[in-house]
Protein backbone atom coordinates (compact mmCIF):
# COMPACT_ATOMS: atom_id res chain seq x y z
CA UNK A 1 0.00 0.00 0.00
CA UNK A 2 1.23 3.66 -1.09
CA UNK A 3 1.82 5.52 2.30
CA UNK A 4 0.30 8.59 2.86
CA UNK A 5 -1.85 10.84 5.64
CA UNK A 6 -4.47 8.53 7.84
CA UNK A 7 -7.21 9.31 9.10
CA UNK A 8 -9.19 7.67 10.94
CA UNK A 9 -13.24 7.30 11.35
CA UNK A 10 -14.17 7.17 14.99
CA UNK A 11 -17.88 5.33 15.96
CA UNK A 12 -19.32 6.21 19.49
CA UNK A 13 -23.21 6.22 20.87
CA UNK A 14 -24.96 9.48 21.36
CA UNK A 15 -27.25 8.02 24.24
CA UNK A 16 -26.76 7.39 27.71
CA UNK A 17 -26.31 3.75 29.24
CA UNK A 18 -28.68 1.55 28.75
CA UNK A 19 -31.79 1.22 31.26
CA UNK A 20 -32.91 -1.82 32.63
CA UNK A 21 -35.92 -3.37 30.58
CA UNK A 22 -37.10 -6.09 32.89
CA UNK A 23 -36.03 -4.87 36.12
CA UNK A 24 -33.78 -7.87 37.12
CA UNK A 25 -30.11 -6.31 35.93
CA UNK A 26 -30.17 -7.55 32.85
CA UNK A 27 -30.72 -5.52 29.60
CA UNK A 28 -33.60 -7.40 27.79
CA UNK A 29 -31.23 -7.83 24.17
CA UNK A 30 -31.19 -10.36 21.22
CA UNK A 31 -29.87 -13.71 21.25
CA UNK A 32 -26.72 -14.20 19.16
CA UNK A 33 -26.01 -17.05 16.70
CA UNK A 34 -24.16 -20.39 17.61
CA UNK A 35 -21.06 -18.97 15.55
CA UNK A 36 -20.96 -16.11 17.33
CA UNK A 37 -22.02 -17.52 21.03
CA UNK A 38 -18.79 -19.80 20.50
CA UNK A 39 -16.50 -17.27 19.20
CA UNK A 40 -17.14 -15.09 22.01
CA UNK A 41 -17.02 -18.12 24.62
CA UNK A 42 -13.10 -18.84 23.48
CA UNK A 43 -12.74 -15.15 23.91
CA UNK A 44 -13.88 -15.05 27.46
CA UNK A 45 -11.72 -18.18 28.21
CA UNK A 46 -8.47 -16.99 26.49
CA UNK A 47 -8.96 -13.78 28.18
CA UNK A 48 -9.74 -15.72 31.03
CA UNK A 49 -6.26 -17.62 31.02
CA UNK A 50 -4.42 -15.07 29.79
CA UNK A 51 -4.01 -16.24 26.74
CA UNK A 52 -5.65 -14.13 24.72
CA UNK A 53 -6.83 -15.43 21.15
CA UNK A 54 -7.08 -12.75 17.95
CA UNK A 55 -7.85 -12.66 14.22
CA UNK A 56 -9.26 -9.91 12.53
CA UNK A 57 -11.10 -10.34 8.70
CA UNK A 58 -9.98 -6.77 6.54
CA UNK A 59 -10.90 -5.30 3.61
CA UNK A 60 -9.04 -2.57 1.47
CA UNK A 61 -10.40 -0.78 -2.05
CA UNK A 62 -9.34 2.51 -3.56
CA UNK A 63 -10.76 5.54 -4.07
CA UNK A 64 -9.53 8.08 -7.13
CA UNK A 65 -8.93 11.68 -6.79
CA UNK A 66 -8.54 13.69 -4.12
CA UNK A 67 -11.16 11.66 -0.71
CA UNK A 68 -14.01 13.60 -0.17
CA UNK A 69 -13.80 13.48 3.62
CA UNK A 70 -17.37 14.45 4.37
CA UNK A 71 -18.84 11.92 1.70
CA UNK A 72 -16.79 9.08 3.16
CA UNK A 73 -17.79 10.06 6.74
CA UNK A 74 -21.47 9.74 5.51
CA UNK A 75 -21.32 6.69 3.66
CA UNK A 76 -18.95 5.26 6.50
CA UNK A 77 -22.10 5.87 8.71
CA UNK A 78 -25.00 4.99 6.72
CA UNK A 79 -23.18 1.55 6.51
CA UNK A 80 -23.20 0.71 10.04
CA UNK A 81 -26.54 2.36 10.76
CA UNK A 82 -27.89 -0.35 7.44
CA UNK A 83 -26.56 -3.74 9.25
CA UNK A 84 -27.49 -3.76 12.40
CA UNK A 85 -24.98 -6.53 13.48
CA UNK A 86 -22.63 -4.29 13.94
CA UNK A 87 -24.51 -2.13 16.21
CA UNK A 88 -24.02 -4.93 18.58
CA UNK A 89 -22.99 -4.99 22.12
CA UNK A 90 -22.77 -8.43 23.27
CA UNK A 91 -22.45 -9.20 26.97
CA UNK A 92 -23.30 -12.84 28.88
CA UNK A 93 -26.63 -13.52 30.05
CA UNK A 94 -27.80 -15.84 32.06
CA UNK A 95 -25.42 -18.26 30.44
CA UNK A 96 -26.08 -17.06 26.79
CA UNK A 97 -24.93 -14.64 24.55
CA UNK A 98 -27.37 -11.35 24.40
CA UNK A 99 -26.74 -8.49 21.53
CA UNK A 100 -27.87 -5.24 22.38
CA UNK A 101 -28.12 -3.31 19.29
CA UNK A 102 -27.70 0.58 19.90
CA UNK A 103 -30.46 2.33 17.93
CA UNK A 104 -29.32 3.66 14.26
CA UNK A 105 -30.17 6.92 15.12
CA UNK A 106 -28.25 7.18 18.15
CA UNK A 107 -24.44 6.73 16.68
CA UNK A 108 -22.34 9.58 15.74
CA UNK A 109 -19.16 9.02 13.44
CA UNK A 110 -15.49 11.29 14.06
CA UNK A 111 -12.91 11.36 11.73
CA UNK A 112 -9.55 11.83 13.78
CA UNK A 113 -6.18 12.57 12.11
CA UNK A 114 -4.05 10.03 12.92
CA UNK A 115 -0.14 9.80 11.33
CA UNK A 116 1.71 10.51 8.21
CA UNK A 117 3.99 7.70 6.52
CA UNK A 118 6.28 8.67 4.07
CA UNK A 119 7.35 4.53 3.43
CA UNK A 120 4.96 1.31 2.67
CA UNK A 121 6.87 -0.46 5.61
CA UNK A 122 5.74 2.17 8.02
CA UNK A 123 2.23 2.34 6.94
CA UNK A 124 2.32 -1.44 6.96
CA UNK A 125 3.33 -1.91 10.27
CA UNK A 126 1.08 0.76 11.94
CA UNK A 127 -1.99 -1.04 10.33
CA UNK A 128 -1.11 -4.41 11.69
CA UNK A 129 -0.30 -3.16 14.88
CA UNK A 130 -3.69 -1.00 14.96
CA UNK A 131 -5.92 -3.52 13.91
CA UNK A 132 -4.88 -5.69 16.75
CA UNK A 133 -4.98 -3.81 19.46
CA UNK A 134 -8.25 -1.67 18.09
CA UNK A 135 -10.59 -4.73 17.46
CA UNK A 136 -11.43 -7.02 20.42
CA UNK A 137 -14.50 -9.27 20.43
CA UNK A 138 -14.97 -8.89 24.21
CA UNK A 139 -15.80 -5.06 23.36
CA UNK A 140 -17.62 -2.38 21.25
CA UNK A 141 -17.44 -1.35 18.44
CA UNK A 142 -16.18 -4.69 16.94
CA UNK A 143 -14.58 -2.97 14.12
CA UNK A 144 -12.21 -0.20 12.86
CA UNK A 145 -12.67 2.29 9.59
CA UNK A 146 -10.27 4.77 7.87
CA UNK A 147 -8.36 5.54 4.94
CA UNK A 148 -4.81 6.72 3.64
CA UNK A 149 -4.86 9.60 1.93
CA UNK A 150 -2.97 11.35 -0.81
CA UNK A 151 -3.20 13.78 -3.58
CA UNK A 152 -4.70 11.91 -6.16
CA UNK A 153 -5.87 8.57 -4.56
CA UNK A 154 -7.18 6.94 -1.36
CA UNK A 155 -6.88 3.75 -0.23
CA UNK A 156 -9.90 3.07 2.45
CA UNK A 157 -9.85 0.13 4.96
CA UNK A 158 -12.06 -1.58 7.09
CA UNK A 159 -11.06 -4.19 9.62
CA UNK A 160 -13.61 -6.16 11.63
CA UNK A 161 -13.91 -9.25 14.36
CA UNK A 162 -15.49 -11.95 13.00
CA UNK A 163 -18.21 -12.24 15.14
CA UNK A 164 -19.97 -9.30 12.80
CA UNK A 165 -18.86 -10.73 9.44
CA UNK A 166 -17.61 -13.56 7.54
CA UNK A 167 -15.55 -13.30 4.36
CA UNK A 168 -18.53 -12.90 1.78
CA UNK A 169 -19.23 -9.62 3.72
CA UNK A 170 -16.32 -8.18 2.28
CA UNK A 171 -17.16 -7.52 -0.92
CA UNK A 172 -20.42 -6.22 0.35
CA UNK A 173 -18.73 -3.83 2.30
CA UNK A 174 -16.79 -2.37 -0.79
CA UNK A 175 -19.92 -2.42 -2.89
CA UNK A 176 -22.46 -0.33 -0.15
CA UNK A 177 -19.48 1.74 1.05
CA UNK A 178 -18.21 2.86 -2.50
CA UNK A 179 -21.96 2.83 -4.05
CA UNK A 180 -22.85 5.22 -1.08
CA UNK A 181 -19.45 7.31 -1.66
CA UNK A 182 -20.17 7.93 -4.97
CA UNK A 183 -24.05 8.56 -4.89
CA UNK A 184 -23.17 11.13 -2.04
CA UNK A 185 -20.54 12.87 -4.38
CA UNK A 186 -22.64 13.47 -7.17
CA UNK A 187 -25.42 14.57 -4.77
CA UNK A 188 -27.76 12.14 -4.97
CA UNK A 189 -29.67 9.82 -2.50
CA UNK A 190 -28.30 6.52 -1.32
CA UNK A 191 -30.21 3.85 -3.33
CA UNK A 192 -29.13 0.51 -1.88
CA UNK A 193 -31.00 -2.91 -2.00
CA UNK A 194 -32.61 -4.78 1.35
CA UNK A 195 -30.23 -5.79 3.71
CA UNK A 196 -32.03 -8.00 6.48
CA UNK A 197 -30.68 -8.13 9.78
CA UNK A 198 -28.54 -10.69 10.58
CA UNK A 199 -29.78 -10.85 14.24
CA UNK A 200 -33.43 -12.11 12.44
CA UNK A 201 -31.44 -15.14 11.29
CA UNK A 202 -29.57 -15.62 14.68
CA UNK A 203 -33.02 -15.81 16.34
CA UNK A 204 -34.85 -18.43 13.36
CA UNK A 205 -31.35 -20.30 13.79
CA UNK A 206 -31.86 -20.85 17.60
CA UNK A 207 -35.43 -21.57 17.47
CA UNK A 208 -35.05 -23.71 15.32
CA UNK A 209 -32.09 -25.78 16.73
CA UNK A 210 -31.52 -24.80 20.55
CA UNK A 211 -34.12 -27.96 21.54
CA UNK A 212 -32.42 -30.26 19.86
CA UNK A 213 -30.14 -33.00 21.34
CA UNK A 214 -27.57 -35.65 20.47
CA UNK A 215 -30.57 -38.16 19.42
CA UNK A 216 -31.84 -36.07 16.78
CA UNK A 217 -32.22 -37.36 13.29
CA UNK A 218 -30.88 -34.91 11.65
CA UNK A 219 -27.76 -35.23 13.16
CA UNK A 220 -27.65 -38.60 11.35
CA UNK A 221 -25.56 -37.54 8.40
CA UNK A 222 -22.83 -36.45 11.25
CA UNK A 223 -22.64 -39.28 12.99
CA UNK A 224 -22.15 -41.33 9.59
CA UNK A 225 -19.40 -39.47 8.75
CA UNK A 226 -17.79 -39.47 12.32
CA UNK A 227 -18.21 -43.67 12.31
CA UNK A 228 -16.38 -44.27 9.09
CA UNK A 229 -13.61 -41.94 10.81
CA UNK A 230 -13.02 -43.69 13.35
CA UNK A 231 -15.98 -41.96 15.78
CA UNK A 232 -13.39 -38.14 15.12
CA UNK A 233 -15.36 -35.45 14.77
CA UNK A 234 -12.84 -33.34 13.15
CA UNK A 235 -11.61 -34.97 9.88
CA UNK A 236 -7.37 -34.85 10.29
CA UNK A 237 -5.56 -32.65 7.90
CA UNK A 238 -3.30 -35.65 6.18
CA UNK A 239 0.07 -34.38 5.84
CA UNK A 240 2.81 -33.90 8.07
CA UNK A 241 3.29 -30.43 9.92
CA UNK A 242 5.73 -30.81 12.67
CA UNK A 243 2.58 -30.06 15.36
CA UNK A 244 2.89 -31.19 18.94
CA UNK A 245 -0.53 -31.57 20.50
CA UNK A 246 -1.99 -29.12 22.60
CA UNK A 247 0.44 -26.34 21.51
CA UNK A 248 -0.22 -23.46 19.02
CA UNK A 249 1.73 -21.73 17.02
CA UNK A 250 2.80 -18.41 15.39
CA UNK A 251 1.35 -18.70 11.14
CA UNK A 252 2.38 -18.21 7.64
CA UNK A 253 0.20 -16.33 5.78
CA UNK A 254 0.59 -16.98 2.31
CA UNK A 255 -1.47 -16.35 -1.04
CA UNK A 256 0.08 -17.29 -4.18
CA UNK A 257 -1.63 -17.78 -8.05
CA UNK A 258 -2.31 -20.78 -9.39
CA UNK A 259 -3.92 -20.03 -12.67
CA UNK A 260 -4.25 -16.86 -14.71
CA UNK A 261 -7.85 -15.50 -15.87
CA UNK A 262 -7.28 -17.66 -19.53
CA UNK A 263 -6.59 -20.64 -17.81
CA UNK A 264 -9.26 -20.31 -15.09
CA UNK A 265 -11.50 -20.10 -18.11
CA UNK A 266 -9.75 -23.21 -19.69
CA UNK A 267 -10.41 -24.87 -16.14
CA UNK A 268 -13.55 -24.38 -15.83
CA UNK A 269 -14.77 -24.95 -19.50
CA UNK A 270 -12.40 -28.73 -18.39
CA UNK A 271 -14.97 -28.69 -15.66
CA UNK A 272 -17.91 -28.18 -17.38
CA UNK A 273 -17.32 -30.79 -19.94
CA UNK A 274 -17.61 -33.67 -17.04
CA UNK A 275 -20.56 -32.05 -15.11
CA UNK A 276 -19.16 -30.74 -12.69
CA UNK A 277 -18.26 -26.94 -11.18
CA UNK A 278 -15.16 -25.03 -11.38
CA UNK A 279 -14.62 -25.30 -7.31
CA UNK A 280 -15.70 -29.34 -7.64
CA UNK A 281 -12.68 -29.69 -9.54
CA UNK A 282 -10.02 -27.86 -7.31
CA UNK A 283 -12.06 -29.90 -4.43
CA UNK A 284 -10.65 -32.92 -6.72
CA UNK A 285 -7.19 -31.14 -7.46
CA UNK A 286 -7.09 -31.11 -3.66
CA UNK A 287 -7.88 -34.51 -2.96
CA UNK A 288 -5.54 -36.06 -5.25
CA UNK A 289 -2.76 -34.18 -4.45
CA UNK A 290 -3.43 -35.24 -0.66
CA UNK A 291 -3.89 -38.58 -1.50
CA UNK A 292 -0.37 -38.66 -3.71
CA UNK A 293 1.65 -36.89 -0.64
CA UNK A 294 0.45 -39.64 1.25
CA UNK A 295 -2.91 -38.66 2.37
CA UNK A 296 -5.59 -41.53 2.23
CA UNK A 297 -7.62 -42.56 -1.13
CA UNK A 298 -11.08 -41.17 0.38
CA UNK A 299 -11.19 -37.66 1.10
CA UNK A 300 -12.46 -36.83 4.34
CA UNK A 301 -12.51 -32.52 4.98
CA UNK A 302 -14.89 -29.39 6.35
CA UNK A 303 -16.40 -27.08 3.77
CA UNK A 304 -17.63 -24.08 4.89
CA UNK A 305 -21.02 -22.88 2.88
CA UNK A 306 -22.81 -19.68 2.91
CA UNK A 307 -25.96 -19.62 4.05
CA UNK A 308 -27.12 -16.15 2.18
CA UNK A 309 -28.84 -17.76 -0.50
CA UNK A 310 -31.62 -19.60 1.53
CA UNK A 311 -33.85 -16.41 2.40
CA UNK A 312 -32.65 -13.52 1.15
CA UNK A 313 -29.34 -12.32 2.93
CA UNK A 314 -27.16 -11.83 -0.46
CA UNK A 315 -27.23 -8.04 1.22
CA UNK A 316 -26.82 -8.51 4.51
CA UNK A 317 -23.64 -8.20 6.64
CA UNK A 318 -22.99 -11.24 9.27
CA UNK A 319 -21.39 -14.46 10.24
CA UNK A 320 -23.70 -16.78 7.70
CA UNK A 321 -21.23 -19.76 7.30
CA UNK A 322 -22.22 -23.28 8.36
CA UNK A 323 -18.93 -25.52 8.14
CA UNK A 324 -19.87 -29.02 7.16
CA UNK A 325 -18.49 -32.55 6.44
CA UNK A 326 -17.60 -33.56 2.94
CA UNK A 327 -16.02 -36.95 1.67
CA UNK A 328 -15.61 -38.72 -1.12
CA UNK A 329 -13.91 -41.25 -2.97
CA UNK A 330 -10.21 -40.16 -4.78
CA UNK A 331 -8.28 -43.77 -4.82
CA UNK A 332 -5.32 -44.13 -6.67
CA UNK A 333 -6.59 -45.41 -10.88
CA UNK A 334 -9.65 -42.76 -10.74
CA UNK A 335 -9.64 -40.61 -13.69
CA UNK A 336 -10.56 -36.87 -13.51
CA UNK A 337 -14.55 -37.63 -14.80
CA UNK A 338 -14.83 -40.09 -12.34
CA UNK A 339 -13.44 -38.33 -9.23
CA UNK A 340 -15.41 -35.29 -10.10
CA UNK A 341 -18.23 -37.74 -10.14
CA UNK A 342 -17.95 -38.76 -6.78
CA UNK A 343 -17.17 -35.03 -5.76
CA UNK A 344 -20.51 -33.71 -7.09
CA UNK A 345 -22.29 -36.90 -4.97
CA UNK A 346 -20.52 -36.08 -2.04
CA UNK A 347 -21.21 -32.67 -2.46
CA UNK A 348 -25.03 -33.45 -2.49
CA UNK A 349 -25.01 -35.50 0.09
CA UNK A 350 -23.53 -32.71 2.00
CA UNK A 351 -25.98 -30.15 0.90
CA UNK A 352 -28.62 -33.01 1.55
CA UNK A 353 -28.15 -32.25 5.30
CA UNK A 354 -27.37 -28.79 5.30
CA UNK A 355 -29.67 -27.35 7.84
CA UNK A 356 -27.70 -28.73 11.32
CA UNK A 357 -25.39 -25.63 12.59
CA UNK A 358 -21.57 -26.46 13.06
CA UNK A 359 -21.21 -25.74 16.03
CA UNK A 360 -24.59 -27.00 17.58
CA UNK A 361 -23.13 -30.60 16.15
CA UNK A 362 -19.80 -29.58 17.34
CA UNK A 363 -21.49 -29.35 20.83
CA UNK A 364 -23.91 -32.51 20.89
CA UNK A 365 -21.50 -35.13 19.08
CA UNK A 366 -18.04 -33.71 20.49
CA UNK A 367 -18.77 -31.91 23.50
CA UNK A 368 -14.94 -32.73 25.44
CA UNK A 369 -13.49 -31.34 21.75
CA UNK A 370 -16.09 -28.64 22.05
CA UNK A 371 -15.22 -27.42 25.98
CA UNK A 372 -11.39 -26.53 24.57
CA UNK A 373 -10.25 -23.15 22.95
CA UNK A 374 -9.15 -24.29 19.45
CA UNK A 375 -9.98 -27.45 17.31
CA UNK A 376 -7.93 -30.61 18.87
CA UNK A 377 -5.30 -30.95 15.89
CA UNK A 378 -4.78 -30.06 12.55
CA UNK A 379 -8.43 -30.48 10.21
CA UNK A 380 -8.55 -30.77 6.75
CA UNK A 381 -10.47 -27.58 5.35
CA UNK A 382 -11.13 -26.63 1.91
CA UNK A 383 -13.31 -23.20 1.20
CA UNK A 384 -13.63 -21.67 -2.27
CA UNK A 385 -15.29 -18.29 -2.89
CA UNK A 386 -16.05 -16.78 -6.63
CA UNK A 387 -15.59 -13.16 -6.39
CA UNK A 388 -16.88 -12.35 -9.78
CA UNK A 389 -20.60 -13.35 -8.19
CA UNK A 390 -20.39 -10.59 -5.72
CA UNK A 391 -22.58 -7.69 -5.34
CA UNK A 392 -20.43 -5.28 -7.16
CA UNK A 393 -17.95 -7.23 -9.01
CA UNK A 394 -18.09 -4.98 -12.34
CA UNK A 395 -16.44 -2.54 -11.06
CA UNK A 396 -13.88 -4.34 -9.13
CA UNK A 397 -10.58 -3.21 -11.98
CA UNK A 398 -11.43 0.27 -10.45
CA UNK A 399 -11.70 -0.66 -6.58
CA UNK A 400 -8.76 -3.23 -6.22
CA UNK A 401 -10.61 -4.72 -3.64
CA UNK A 402 -8.23 -6.73 -1.48
CA UNK A 403 -9.68 -9.12 1.41
CA UNK A 404 -7.03 -9.23 3.86
CA UNK A 405 -7.17 -12.23 6.90
CA UNK A 406 -4.83 -12.62 10.41
CA UNK A 407 -4.98 -15.17 13.10
CA UNK A 408 -2.52 -14.79 15.78
CA UNK A 409 -1.63 -18.57 16.36
CA UNK A 410 -3.04 -21.96 15.30
CA UNK A 411 -2.51 -25.80 15.71
CA UNK A 412 -2.82 -26.72 12.03
CA UNK A 413 -3.20 -25.40 8.15
CA UNK A 414 -6.44 -23.47 6.10
CA UNK A 415 -6.64 -22.66 2.91
CA UNK A 416 -9.03 -20.73 1.04
CA UNK A 417 -9.74 -20.83 -3.02
CA UNK A 418 -10.71 -17.38 -5.02
CA UNK A 419 -11.62 -17.34 -8.11
CA UNK A 420 -11.43 -13.47 -9.83
CA UNK A 421 -10.99 -11.43 -12.77
CA UNK A 422 -7.37 -12.16 -11.89
CA UNK A 423 -7.81 -16.36 -12.34
CA UNK A 424 -7.95 -18.44 -9.44
CA UNK A 425 -5.82 -18.10 -6.24
CA UNK A 426 -4.82 -20.50 -3.10
CA UNK A 427 -4.64 -18.45 0.26
CA UNK A 428 -3.35 -20.30 2.88
CA UNK A 429 -2.74 -20.11 7.32
CA UNK A 430 -0.32 -22.71 8.35
CA UNK A 431 1.78 -23.33 11.49
CA UNK A 432 5.10 -21.83 10.89
CA UNK A 433 7.54 -25.15 11.25
CA UNK A 434 10.13 -26.30 9.62
CA UNK A 435 7.74 -29.23 8.54
CA UNK A 436 4.88 -27.82 7.47
CA UNK A 437 6.92 -24.75 5.33
CA UNK A 438 7.94 -28.03 3.72
CA UNK A 439 5.06 -29.42 3.06
CA UNK A 440 2.74 -26.68 2.19
CA UNK A 441 5.38 -25.27 -0.42
CA UNK A 442 5.51 -29.00 -1.99
CA UNK A 443 1.37 -29.10 -1.82
CA UNK A 444 0.78 -25.41 -3.28
CA UNK A 445 3.28 -26.51 -6.32
CA UNK A 446 1.61 -29.83 -7.12
CA UNK A 447 -1.78 -28.40 -6.63
CA UNK A 448 -0.72 -25.50 -9.38
CA UNK A 449 0.66 -28.40 -11.56
CA UNK A 450 -2.38 -30.17 -11.62
CA UNK A 451 -5.29 -27.54 -12.10
CA UNK A 452 -3.21 -26.56 -15.06
CA UNK A 453 -2.84 -30.11 -16.60
CA UNK A 454 -6.78 -30.27 -16.07
CA UNK A 455 -7.04 -27.05 -18.01
CA UNK A 456 -4.80 -28.48 -21.02
CA UNK A 457 -5.66 -32.04 -21.22
CA UNK A 458 -9.27 -32.52 -18.26
CA UNK A 459 -6.37 -34.85 -16.69
CA UNK A 460 -5.35 -35.27 -13.52
CA UNK A 461 -2.31 -36.67 -14.70
CA UNK A 462 0.92 -34.49 -14.47
CA UNK A 463 3.26 -34.98 -17.05
CA UNK A 464 7.05 -36.03 -15.33
CA UNK A 465 8.43 -32.94 -16.98
CA UNK A 466 5.77 -30.95 -14.69
CA UNK A 467 5.83 -32.66 -11.94
CA UNK A 468 6.35 -30.66 -8.17
CA UNK A 469 10.53 -32.31 -7.45
CA UNK A 470 10.19 -33.83 -4.26
CA UNK A 471 12.30 -33.20 -1.66
CA UNK A 472 13.56 -35.20 1.51
CA UNK A 473 11.56 -34.52 4.84
CA UNK A 474 15.15 -32.67 5.71
CA UNK A 475 15.72 -30.95 2.98
CA UNK A 476 16.48 -27.33 2.42
CA UNK A 477 12.79 -25.25 1.35
CA UNK A 478 13.24 -23.05 -1.76
CA UNK A 479 10.35 -20.26 -1.41
CA UNK A 480 7.26 -21.51 -3.69
CA UNK A 481 7.48 -19.23 -6.64
CA UNK A 482 5.12 -15.99 -6.81
CA UNK A 483 3.89 -16.70 -3.30
CA UNK A 484 2.80 -13.59 -1.05
CA UNK A 485 3.59 -13.74 2.67
CA UNK A 486 2.30 -11.26 5.00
Amino acid sequence: MAPGRVVEWRLRSTAAAAADTDGTGDVAGRRASFNQDKHFTVAEESRGADDPVASWIAVTFEVAGTLDERALTRALLAFVRRHEVLRCEFRRLAGELACEPIDAAELALDAVPVAAFDSSEALRGFLVDRFKRSIDTLSWPLFTMGAVLREDSSTVYLAFDHIVCDGLSMPIVVHEVQSAYEALRRGEDIDLPAAPSYLDFAEEQRRRYLSIDADDARLGYWKAFMARGGDEFFPRFPLELGVEPGRMYPIVNEASPLLDAAEAEVFEKACRAVEGKPFMGVLAAVAVCLREAGGPGVYRGFMPVSERGRAGWANSVGWFVNTMPIEFDASPGRDFAQVMAAVRAGFGEMMDHIDVPFVRAWQLLAPVEFAARSWPYPVNFFSYIDIRKCPGAERHEDWRPTSHVWSARANGACSWFQRDADGLHMNSIYVDTPAARRTMADFQEALRQTVREIARHGSLRRPVALAAPRRPLGAPLDTAPYARRS
